[in-house]
């Protein structure tokens, strides 16, 4: 089955080239001009990942994503200007699993979406065929079941992205351990997947950020300045 990508862009230029590119890979494509039609689209019929850009008019890139990300975790990747540092730190925290600065080269733009459609794909179907305890992870109040896409904080859900469920993953894993930047972009965004320590950043911000609604008192993640993170060790 073809997979569908969302793009909503108000540069109808960028419409036709992207889309025309993602229709030769073997993409179905939809497109919307503004972010209010986006959104009535993509809560009717969503799709396997949206592609949005953060200027528009009628709701921008930054509105639409916060009304979808109220009940959706559809994989998002943003489009910004070159020198739109704070929207990109921005989109980050509010979600977004990815960003890409204009102007973009179509190839670059298709290894981005099949990056995050793989991430997406390796937490949907993680672990089919082996037993239930190994695709559920435990760390005491914490639950992640990669099978199903679902982490519990003392028995609450939390609702997390495909890049924010893989980072907490990562760290969860292995409590204790200091994990670098650079290891947790590489389980978050792959290998080949370059992006700035900032993005880490904001990731681990919004996690606290989502834990913390759920339970004040919450500080399992544990900042080592200069160093990386940690899921703090429940052992004596």
């Amino acid at each position: 089955m073809k997979q569908t990508i969302a793009l909503v862009d108000d540069d109808r230029n960028i419409l036709t080239s992207v889309s025309m590119a993602l229709g030769a890979e073997g993409f179905e494509v939809r497109t919307f001009t503004d972010g209010a039609s986006a959104l009535q689209g993509l809560t009717s019929n969503p799709v396997n990942l949206a592609v949005l850009d953060i200027k528009m008019p009628r709701m921008d890139g930054m509105e639409l994503l916060k009304k979808l990300r109220t009940n959706s975790n559809m994989p998002i990747i943003f489009l910004t200007s070159k020198d739109d540092e704070i929207d990109e730190l921005l989109g980050l925290k509010m979600g977004a699993d990815d960003y890409i600065k204009k102007p973009f080269s179509q190839r670059l733009l298709l290894e981005r979406i099949r990056t995050v459609l793989r991430r997406h794909a390796t937490v949907e179907t993680a672990n089919i065929g082996s037993d239930q305890a190994d695709a559920t992870l435990i760390r005491g109040d914490l639950k992640l079941d990669s099978s199903r896409h679902l982490c519990t904080w003392k028995h609450k859900a939390v609702e997390l992205t495909v890049t924010e469920f893989l980072i907490v993953k990562a760290l969860a894993a292995r409590p204790g351990h200091v994990k670098s930047r650079d290891q947790l972009m590489d389980a978050a965004y792959g290998e080949h997947i370059y992006v700035d320590d900032r993005t880490i950043d904001s990731h681990i911000k919004r996690l606290r950020r989502k834990f913390k609604s759920i339970d004040d008192e919450f500080g399992q993640i544990e900042t080592l300045y200069g160093i990386g993170y940690r899921y703090r060790d429940e052992l004596p």
